[in-house]
């Protein structure tokens, strides 16, 4: 007798069907990426044909090397989206004119450059001058979303790089700190809604946060932490302001336990946990947590949109021979 797949296989299957008809539908309505905004979904198809199998073969072996670059990359798509837009300013490196976004406190944990510059020069060889590294980080998080064991998904391509990277600009950044309301607020401002914050704070799934990010709800008791979670932090921060703890029992997994581990009152960031101790987000984290396929589908919708953030085309931006500095 064949035995049953496993429930996780058939949720996989599930949101991998899901995400072909979306593909499909965002592809015929023209969703977010027409002709105003320069995107295409074969952007490089003449151009550059093997752009995106050369950056999905290293970021694989880049995983398959060190599992835990995934967060790494995902984390700094995001962040690079939301400073200055989807245009590899957080790639660029500080001046002795201008301190430049990465050395941003906020962005020092970050990890992947050396992904993205690997893609780069090997891009750089075979296609001199036309991929551009705000899209090679963008096609390298979506990569390593799949690469983790969480939805494949497509997106539209022909982003410019930026010329600006300020360390200031880095104060719009989402702090561990924020409640929901202060999320949806945050999120808001760049179009997106409730539900699409938390479907896209599930990138946590992935990844490990530093004690400094959480030692003050250890300090003053939160009571939306669980007190036997409280013990584990306050063992992980005995090693020191730099000691790691996964954001969930799976840390290179990409899967929907971050919201069951919300659910046990088990969340490391007060930014996560308040999802669930906020009655108009608790329904949303407990969907997710019930129906992994559902989060998939919403984390992909919602990562797609990211991508569209004040991307600059034509003239408003360049396609960059090194990521690390302007042309």
């Amino acid at each position: 007798m064949l035995s049953k797949p496993p429930l996780r296989i058939l949720n996989m299957a599930l949101a991998y069907f899901l995400s072909m008809i979306l593909t499909m539908a965002m592809i015929m309505s023209g969703y977010g990426f027409g002709a105003a905004d320069g995107l295409s979904m074969n952007y490089y198809l003449m151009t550059c044909p093997f752009a995106e199998s050369v950056i999905k073969d290293i970021v694989n072996r880049a995983l398959q090397d060190d599992p835990t670059l995934a967060a790494g990359l995902v984390r700094m798509h995001f962040h690079d989206c939301f400073i200055e837009g989807c245009d590899a300013s957080i790639l660029l490196d500080s001046t002795k004119d201008n301190t430049a976004e990465k050395d941003s406190p906020a962005n020092l944990s970050l990890r992947g450059y050396e992904i993205v510059d690997e893609a780069k020069e090997e891009l750089e060889g075979q296609c001199p001058g036309v991929v551009s590294c705000a899209d090679i980080l963008a096609m390298a998080a979506r990569d390593a979303v799949f690469f983790s064991g969480g939805p494949v998904y497509d997106i539209p391509n022909g982003r410019k790089d930026g010329k600006r990277s300020k360390i200031e600009d880095t104060i719009n950044l989402p702090s561990p700190s924020l409640n929901a309301s202060e999320l949806i607020r945050l999120f808001g401002k760049h179009g997106f809604t409730a539900q699409e914050m938390v479907a896209l704070s599930g990138a946590h799934t992935l990844g490990v946060a530093r004690c400094s990010s959480f030692k003050n709800r250890l300090n003053n008791v939160d009571p939306n932490l669980d007190t036997n979670f409280a013990k584990t932090l306050r063992k992980t921060c005995s090693a020191g302001d730099n000691a790691e703890q996964p954001l969930d029992p799976t840390k290179n997994n990409f899967d929907n336990l971050y919201y069951n581990a919300l659910q046990r009152k088990s969340g490391v960031l007060f930014s996560d946990q308040t999802l669930f101790s906020t009655p108009k987000t608790k329904g949303m984290v407990n969907g997710y947590a019930l129906n992994q396929a559902m989060f998939f589908l919403d984390f992909q919708q919602a990562m797609v949109k990211m991508g569209l953030l004040d991307v600059k085309d034509g003239n408003n931006g360049e396609v960059r021979g090194n990521c690390r500095k302007i042309n």
